[in-house]
């Protein structure tokens, strides 16, 4: 199999009416999520932004779906896609190692292809056992005067309004719950490091615990589980406010030797540039071991992945 190191995205993703990530409600008013961020002027601004949480979850559920199909090793909360994952499954604790770190890690990386990719903490019996995920996702963040953020009056409807009416002799409206949702539309920074060369590997033995073939299926898995996770974003409100994507541009860059697929934030405008310098720069020291892939739509981005989960 092709040997990656790591891979790494970054992009600017156009978004419309979309409302994926809120924080709380108050009184008849949903609140989206907003950040405060520094531009590439170090002048101060408040967007909307989709957390990495969120982007995780998404790119998870993907990964899981594929697992499913694949007849890749799941434990017994990943089966079901618990939250709690590998400390559902009380018998695999129970019987896991209490005198051996290494052997116990093992055995986790062997058992669970999501707990593998996606990390775990094991607090469940007798073992307390740390994975750090393979996948990594930053803030999804709208670009400062590029994003929108506004909020939408909704009324319940009520079939009292159609016959008796829906007014009492105050003239209030009885059962017509007024609500105020909201949606952003606009262009999101993106960013994603994939560490490819840590799927299956025990980070204390120094070792993969699995077979190449089984690694490489998880590899493969990964790549797509990412790569849908911009064709589909999953999130909140989906039911009546799916997001409409209308681009995806940026750039994937690939390391197939010691040194890290680099990344810049589209936040920066020559973001593309700047990560075409830093691999020629790298690759100085490490010869064609950083390749860049630019694209400039979701159809071309979703080629490059192809690419490179065909390819390993």
């Amino acid at each position: 199999m092709t040997e990656l190191r790591s891979v790494s995205i970054s992009g600017e993703l156009l978004l419309d009416m979309h409302s994926l990530n809120n924080e709380a409600a108050e009184g008849n008013q949903q609140i989206t999520r907003m950040v405060h961020i520094v531009n590439q002027d170090g002048e101060l601004a408040v967007v909307n932004a989709v957390s990495g949480d969120m982007l995780k979850h998404i790119q998870a559920e993907h990964l899981h779906a594929l697992a499913k199909t694949r007849g890749l090793p799941l434990c017994a909360g990943c089966r079901v896609f618990d939250a709690n994952r590998v400390n559902k499954d009380t018998e695999f604790i129970d019987a896991l190692p209490t005198d051996d770190y290494t052997e116990g890690l093992d055995r986790l990386i062997q058992h669970c292809a999501v707990d593998d990719a996606e990390g775990i903490l094991v607090t469940a019996g007798k073992r307390s056992m740390a994975r750090k995920s393979t996948v990594e996702f930053g803030w999804l963040v709208g670009l400062p005067d590029r994003t929108r953020t506004e909020s939408y009056f909704h009324v319940k409807y009520d079939p009292r309004s159609r016959g008796e009416g829906s007014g009492d002799e105050t003239g209030a409206n009885v059962g017509q719950n007024i609500f105020y949702r909201p949606a952003s539309s606009g262009v999101y920074a993106a960013v994603c490091t994939i560490e490819v060369s840590r799927i299956g590997w025990n980070d204390l033995s120094r070792e993969y615990a699995i077979p190449d073939a089984d690694r490489k299926a998880r590899v493969k898995s990964v790549l797509e589980s990412v790569a849908l996770t911009f064709i589909e974003p999953a999130g909140a409100q989906r039911n009546t406010q799916n997001p409409h994507i209308l681009g995806f541009r940026g750039v994937v860059s690939v390391s197939t030797g010691p040194v890290p697929a680099p990344t810049v934030s589209p936040l920066s405008t020559d973001f593309r540039a700047q990560v075409e310098a830093i691999a020629e720069q790298l690759n100085r020291s490490w010869p064609g071991s950083v390749t860049v892939h630019g694209f400039d739509s979701l159809s071309e981005f979703s080629r490059v992945m192809t690419d490179l989960a065909e390819a390993v």
